[in-house]
């Protein structure tokens, strides 16, 4: 006997399983924390999403080093406000002018109280 129907139904049988992490909504996740990281220097991640945090961090600062117009668009597309753009432009991309590489750090903190989740602290180095 088949599945009862349900509203988004691929097939006869119906959604067996509908993922609650879509690809859209981590990378909104990863606007919101990367905009934090600029604005504040450091944000707490869980160990999950350091690596993509770490890749489009380090981007930005290298789209901060060239400081072409093209560059300046292109890290507005990504991060969420105006402040945060200038400040990468004017602040942290003269920080680290000297610096070809490797510009933020994780150091691991525990874990969380609530679902034991392992958290990280993302920063930039000094």
């Amino acid at each position: 006997m088949a599945a009862q129907g349900r509203k988004n139904v691929h097939g006869k049988a119906g959604v067996r399983f509908k993922a609650g992490y879509t690809a859209s909504k981590n990378k909104s996740m990863l606007r919101n924390v990367v905009t934090d990281l600029v604005m504040n220097g450091q944000v707490q991640v869980t160990s999950g999403v350091v690596k993509e945090l770490k890749t489009l961090a380090d981007k930005l600062i290298t789209l901060g080093k060239d400081g072409s117009l093209s560059a300046r668009r292109k890290a507005a597309s990504i991060l969420r406000s105006e402040e945060s753009v200038k400040k990468l432009f004017d602040d942290l991309a003269k920080k680290f002018e000297k610096r070809s590489g490797g510009y933020t750090r994780a150091i691991k903190l525990g874990n969380r109280r609530g679902d034991d989740a392992e958290v990280v602290l993302v920063s930039y180095v000094d």
